[in-house]
């Protein structure tokens, strides 16, 4: 497993990108950049199950390590969603051991620096390095336009 790290520095507010981030209408948006039509069903609260499916019927079950509002966002997968069927108990999915998905936020003068820090199993190694610039990019925009609008 090897961690990926991105960052991007947003010129919106920690509340606006955290916000815009996980609101169910634009983290729909901007995770699309990994698969059209992709949500996000359950909280975003500590210790809380999500799961993230797409419509083709696969997807990850995870867990919310830890939720620190407009500051750190840890999500810990357990498995995999295929056919529509979960999957946290077969040796495929045992193998990754701990698997981490981690949002930063900080202040970045009146901007918000996010970094973000994956675990990533090899086989989707170069699919994170390709896709995630292009999310945080779009991202970005949707957090930079509503800060705007704000104004």
């Amino acid at each position: 497993m090897k961690a990926l790290h991105f960052t991007a520095l947003v010129d919106a507010p920690r509340r606006v990108v955290w916000d815009t981030m996980l609101g169910p209408e634009t983290y729909k948006e901007w995770t699309s950049e990994f698969a059209p039509g992709s949500y996000f069903d359950g909280s975003w609260n500590q210790g809380e199950r999500i799961r993230f499916p797409v419509p083709d019927g696969s997807g990850m079950i995870s867990v919310i390590a830890e939720n620190r509002p407009h500051e750190f966002l840890s999500i810990r997968h357990l498995g995999t969603i295929k056919g529509g069927v979960e999957d946290a108990e077969s040796d495929e999915v045992k193998a990754w051991g701990q698997r981490f998905e981690r949002y930063t936020l900080s202040d970045a003068g009146s901007s918000t620096e996010l970094g973000i820090a994956v675990d990533v199993p090899p086989a989707f190694e170069q699919f994170m390095d390709d896709t995630w610039p292009r999310a945080l990019a779009r991202l970005k925009a949707l957090c930079e336009a509503r800060a705007g609008a704000a104004r």
